[in-house]
């Protein structure tokens, strides 16, 4: 296209925001229209991408951070043919693939979700990155910021990784309108200002005049051959451009135009370019992944490990026997993230996980675990890495007991009864991770005592074993809880939920975390809190007097 036709395509695109937004009744049309030319040069002569074949692993990546700005890459989605007219008309009603903010579960050219501010630059220097190390491509990551994000500390520290791992395959568009949801950015139409905050973390910047097609058409140019560093290009736009009534005005952020009609005529009026898109320069496939079998870390049962230990050795066995793993860690990678838990001792409150497990059930579709020993902890790593979704397992800094065996399966939605009787028929203790140790010990001491009790790992906290649970709660009456978390939402909680669809409620007691820890050695933690086998022995004796005393 020349650069008519390139400023054409951009009042295309306008139009086409504009009208997805009347029609819907709401929407960012003037944040659209701002990066409009921006859009039409890079979909025109920069972006190499096949519609036909979004999972090519050549395609160039792009992400839209700025995601309000949807009817934008809608229109732009309709300009390289890729949806009709008709359906853009659909954007935001029920049913419809374009979205307020557009994802990936419906659209198969979204990369990933966005529109919360700040989240799109991170991912794509993710993109970036794992082009240059694990898929060795070609391809290119396009990242599209408006300027209000620029004040997300998340933006930054995604600048500096970018520079640091010399990601020349990512350029990042700022589209610089000066206006925010509330009103002027921090910098305005500084473009400097901008430019010298990316260049002090390393990047390459260039300024232009976001609405100068054949200016933008360069920087694109001088991006794409950039060696050894990430770049910017800085836009200087006017948010609502090209409508007088609403250009570089404050107060119209996410409100579709008063006057539509009038404003499509402005532009030039309704148009039907069509965009051919570059497809990628080579038919390449990914590498393929070699395999091999899985030999997970191993302990003598009856000695101690920690089962943070064991979380580290089983991904390094999954990678030689899979191939595909790929560990990050946020430069704690000889320490993780298994400080859950008063039982870390000594280092005080403020390192004591005490919510985790609550704000980790509450995400619909994860999946939550909570494993006692090493080698539980190794098998549900290996299943975890089979599962969909979110996945989250809580590991222990402490060393402790190795209750199974190496080949004991834990399959996920299930639980162990470590302790049963036909005696056993006054109380069960449900444990998970640290406390199950504690557990067992209360029961062999209450078990001296002439007090038998039943005994469950409950390490599947979400989903939650229901047919066990409610098995004990019909042969033993009363269900007591021992958890190193807080009270809300944990397994006290978990339990629960096994007994929600109208069945009878067992009588349900819980040992958790009330009190504010200090720092202490781990056994001083747990009886401080209530959750040792001394406690739990104590607890169990007066719920069986109570039960007993007429």
């Amino acid at each position: 296209m020349d650069s008519a036709e390139l400023a054409d395509l951009g009042q295309q695109l306008r139009v086409d925001g504009i009208r997805a937004s009347a029609a819907a009744g709401s929407g960012h049309p003037t944040s659209s229209m701002s990066a409009a030319d921006l859009m039409a040069v890079l979909l025109a002569h920069h972006l190499h991408y096949d519609f036909d074949r979004p999972a090519h692993p050549a395609n160039d990546r792009f992400v839209l951070s700025k995601g309000h700005a949807s009817p934008l890459l809608y229109a732009a989605y309709k300009a390289a043919g890729a949806i009709d007219d008709d359906e853009l008309l659909t954007f935001r009603t029920l049913g419809s693939r374009l979205e307020g903010h557009p994802t990936p579960r419906r659209l198969p050219w979204v990369e990933t979700a966005t529109g919360s501010l700040g989240q799109g630059l991170p991912v794509g220097v993710g993109i970036a990155l794992s082009g240059k190390r694990l898929e060795s491509s070609a391809y290119r990551v396009w990242v599209l910021c408006g300027d209000s994000e620029l004040a997300e500390g998340s933006v930054w520290e995604a600048a500096e990784h970018a520079s640091y791992e010399n990601l020349d395959n990512l350029t990042a568009i700022v589209d610089i309108n000066r206006l925010g949801q509330r009103g002027p950015t921090r910098h305005g139409h500084d473009l400097d200002a901008h430019a010298r905050r990316f260049r002090a973390f390393g990047w390459h910047t260039i300024e232009i005049d976001g609405h100068d097609v054949d200016a933008i058409d360069r920087a694109y140019g001088e991006a794409r051959s950039t060696l050894g560093q990430p770049s910017v290009i800085l836009a200087r736009t006017l948010k609502g451009r090209g409508v007088a009534d609403v250009e570089d005005r404050e107060g119209l952020h996410g409100k579709p135009l008063e006057n539509a009609d009038d404003a499509i005529e402005e532009l030039g009026g309704v148009r039907d370019l069509r965009v051919r898109v570059h497809t990628p320069d080579v038919d390449r496939v990914l590498h393929s992944v070699p395999g091999g079998p899985l030999h997970l870390p191993r302990c003598e049962q009856g000695e101690k490990a920690a089962t943070r230990d064991a979380f580290g050795k089983a991904p390094a066995a999954l990678g030689t026997a899979r191939g595909d793993v790929v560990a990050l860690d946020g430069e704690v990678g000889d320490s993780t993230g298994s400080h859950a838990g008063v039982a870390i001792g000594r280092d005080g409150p403020s390192q004591m996980g005490l919510e985790d497990l609550a704000m980790m059930r509450s995400v619909h579709g994860s999946t939550v675990l909570y494993p006692c020993d090493a080698h539980q902890t190794a098998r549900l790593v290996a299943t975890m890495a089979g599962l969909d979704g979110v996945r989250y397992l809580r590991t222990s800094r402490g060393e402790g007991p190795v209750v199974y065996g190496p080949d004991e399966e834990f399959p996920v939605g299930g639980s162990k009864v470590l302790r049963s009787s036909g005696r056993d028929d006054r109380l069960t203790i449900v444990a998970a991770g640290v406390t199950v140790p504690e557990a067992l010990a209360a029961a062999d001491a209450l078990d001296a005592q002439g007090i038998p009790v039943r005994v469950i790992d409950l390490y599947s906290v979400k989903p939650v074993d229901r047919d066990t649970l409610r098995r004990a709660a019909e042969e033993t009456g009363c269900l007591l809880t021992v958890e190193d978390h807080r009270p809300e939402g944990g397994l006290g909680d978990a339990v629960l939920d096994a007994f929600v669809d109208a069945r009878p409620v067992p009588r349900l007691v819980r040992l958790a975390v009330t009190t504010m820890p200090g720092s202490a050695s781990p056994q001083e933690q747990l009886h401080a809190a209530g959750i040792d086998a001394e406690s739990i022995a104590a607890a169990v004796r007066l719920l069986v007097e109570q039960a007993i005393t007429p």
